[in-house]
């Protein structure tokens, strides 16, 4: 078990048969009475988000999470294959635990996935990723004063939006994190 006020961003707990992530953590401490922690968390099955007030001094079960370094392989329409890169055991992970991940995901690309007893849960992404600019749009000259930007989308469908200078078939470099354009590589 582990006591609320040890849950920060980043911390999985069980709650109620089902796998949080807490993605936001709020102490508050009236004047009088007891103090209260809320939390927002994300459903690792379901991809849901709850929003939770716990009364200081209660608990919730600890999970022991495992994480493998693994290899993307390839996806055949509903499932992402992946390949452990100590053991070679392959696994089969649906896009639904993935979620938004799968735009990011390039074959041989190596990532960390997290299980819990056997059953895959989360993947963690490198922070940036370089991807090929498959389309873009044309882009409209001499109207730089506000920062022009067009839509382009990359080798795996992702769509992002970047200066005009972009052009097809070029390298972008993109956050994984919010999805921005970071750079052009080449």
């Amino acid at each position: 078990m582990i006591d609320v006020n040890d849950l920060r961003k980043g911390v999985t707990f069980e709650l109620d048969g089902n796998l949080y992530r807490v993605l936001d953590y709020h102490h508050h401490k009236p004047g009088r009475g007891k103090a209260t922690i809320r939390i927002k968390a994300r459903n690792l099955r379901s991809g849901a988000i709850i929003e939770r007030t716990f009364p200081s001094g209660n608990q919730v079960q600890d999970v022991r999470l495992d994480h493998h370094n693994v290899q993307y392989l390839y996806n055949d329409g509903e499932n992402y294959h992946f390949m452990d890169t100590e053991t070679y055991d392959q696994f089969a992970v649906p896009a639904s635990v993935l979620g938004d991940a799968v735009h990011y995901l390039k074959d041989g690309m190596e990532v960390k996935l997290t299980f819990y007893k056997g059953e895959p849960l989360d993947v963690e992404l490198p922070i940036t990723v370089d991807m090929k600019v498959v389309q873009a749009e044309v882009a409209v000259r001499g109207d730089t004063a506000t920062g022009l930007t067009k839509k382009v989308v990359t080798e795996t469908g992702l769509e992002v939006q970047v200066p005009a200078f972009v052009n097809q078939g070029d390298v972008i470099r993109v956050d994984t994190r919010s999805g921005a354009y970071v750079t052009r590589v080449s």
